[in-house]
């Protein structure tokens, strides 16, 4: 057992009441402890995914109770390449809040970011179903108070829309817990996976109605339509640096999916047949197309950002819903990609904002730092719309070529091309009537809440970039990585018996080389 596994929990932990006791009307030290924290999260992230990269998986027992009886947080090669991802996103996402000035536009940006790391990281790293309950409990409440952080009655509304729908998906969530316990007696993921598979043919209505709860749960966390409504309006209305964080949000849905439907419901397990294709696909593809098209709809630009994660979601999920070793590998790849280029795009929004005193898509005089602002969205629409030469390109190829033999092949292939051609379209609509129309209007009195964007802003946000490049210079050895996690992860035999510490061949994590 290792201790290392849980500090990436325990040091945001820590820090947000110490930041809330020690620094509650020093803006300065709140941001020097704010980023030294994520800092020293960024190094604990890579050690962990270092040591685990060979294919072997650590745990810690808390209070050294053995599972399934007592709290336990796993590492893999999935949870920690997470746990990294969030960790490198929030350095710059901190970096643009500290630089814009919007952590100090409020009360507790900094406790409440750092709460949110706690609950999102810990989400990635637990092994029991009612701590992942837990977590999604912390992050929400966090991401509450950083979604109506500065105040207003839009952001009010929207916040309160947010936490509704989550509060439902939380309560179906208990639900699906407490179906799984009565059939099993265990929450313990490493548990399950073995008592899933001794259920009797006869008596699977409760496992069933569980998988299918399970799946609507992750399904409203991942934003996947129908239950994709709050997601557009909520980070819209959130600030910046907060709707750029809540980009991994999203993730954390899909994140579950993968894992409950790989170890505790396979795709061949006979109780859930056919859950994941009669599900999730249609919904992805849909979803897809709506993100989109709202993209190509929008009338401001923070709400076409919106719907961009809201399309990209469907794409994560298209792949994910093939449950092959080949889409997982493509869908984490495009992940990892969809993360950073969402975020990105939310902060360059918010820098079109600060330069022009809003976000509408209409002709307007030109903002300040005009010409570096419109670099900066150019790169992004790129990304996003997933167009040589940057890794949404190559992501959204792994996708394709990994659904070549599926049975949905066709409506894959029709859907993701034609809705890559409508975001095109939508972010050429965009930049041009923000950035190149600008120079057609005469010039006219500044808008006083316009402002040249901070220095620190654009550091932030080419920070992000200079991961996308990293991202599409180094495809080949991360997408062999995913695919190496995706192997792992319809082998779940390293994971179960280091978590239950099983005698026998399991005894011994599988590493490979």
């Amino acid at each position: 057992m290792t201790h290392w596994i849980i500090a990436p929990i325990v040091l945001p932990a820590l820090l947000a009441p110490f930041i809330v006791l020690a620094a509650r009307y020093h803006i300065v030290i709140q941001r020097v402890f704010s980023v030294v924290g994520v800092a020293a999260l960024i190094a604990l992230s890579a050690g962990l995914a270092w040591q685990v990269s060979d294919g072997s998986v650590i745990s810690y027992r808390l209070g050294d109770w053995a599972a399934p009886f007592g709290i336990v947080v796993v590492g893999d090669r999935l949870s920690t390449m997470m746990v990294l991802l969030t960790s490198v996103l929030a350095l710059f996402v901190l970096l643009y809040a500290i630089g814009s000035g919007w952590d100090d536009r409020g009360r507790h940006f900094h406790a409440l970011f750092q709460f949110q790391l706690m609950g999102i990281i810990g989400a990635f790293l637990t092994g029991d179903l009612f701590n992942l309950f837990v977590f999604f409990e912390v992050l929400l409440i966090a991401s509450y108070g950083l979604m109506i952080h500065a105040g207003g009655n839009a952001r009010l509304r929207a916040g309160v829309q947010y936490v509704l729908f989550n509060l439902i998906g939380s309560t179906l969530f208990l639900f699906a817990l407490g179906a799984i316990y009565a059939e099993t007696g265990t929450l313990n993921m490493a548990d399950l996976a073995q008592r899933v598979q001794l259920v009797d043919a006869s008596e699977t209505v409760g496992i069933r109605v569980a998988a299918v709860l399970l799946i609507l749960v992750f399904a409203i966390k991942a934003a996947l339509v129908p239950l994709h409504f709050w997601l557009p309006s909520s980070y819209a209305e959130a600030p910046a640096p907060v709707a750029a964080l809540f980009a991994i949000m999203t993730k954390v849905g899909a994140y579950a999916i993968i894992r409950v439907y790989t170890m505790i419901f396979p795709p061949d397990l006979e109780v859930t047949a056919g859950l994941h294709a009669d599900w999730l696909l249609p919904a992805a593809l849909v979803s897809l197309a709506i993100g989109m098209t709202g993209v190509l709809a929008a009338r401001k630009l923070d709400r076409l950002v919106a719907f961009s994660v809201v399309g990209s979601m469907g794409m994560v999920m298209v792949a994910i819903s093939l449950f092959t070793p080949d889409a997982i590998g493509a869908a984490l790849y495009y992940m990892v990609h969809s993360t950073l280029a969402g975020a990105a795009l939310f902060l360059i929004s918010d820098l079109v904002r600060t330069g022009r005193g809003n976000v509408d898509l209409t002709t307007q005089p030109p903002m300040a730092g005009n010409a570096l602002t419109a670099a900066m969205f150019f790169v992004g629409a790129i990304a996003m719309a997933g167009l040589p030469p940057l890794s949404g390109f190559l992501g959204k190829l792994l996708v394709l070529d990994a659904s070549y033999n599926s049975d949905g092949m066709v409506w894959i292939w029709v859907v993701v091309l034609s809705s890559s051609l409508i975001s095109i379209l939508g972010f050429a609509r965009a930049g041009s009537v923000v950035f190149w129309k600008a120079h057609s209007v005469a010039s006219e009195d500044p808008n006083p809440e316009a402002a040249k964007p901070a220095a620190l802003s654009y550091v932030a946000v080419g920070g992000i970039f200079a991961m996308l490049v990293l991202h599409t210079i180094f495809a080949g050895q991360v997408h062999g990585y995913t695919t190496r996690i995706a192997t792992q992860l319809f082998a779940p035999d390293a994971y179960v018996s280091t978590v239950l510490d099983t005698p026998g061949k399991l005894s011994t994590p599988k590493k490979e080389h």
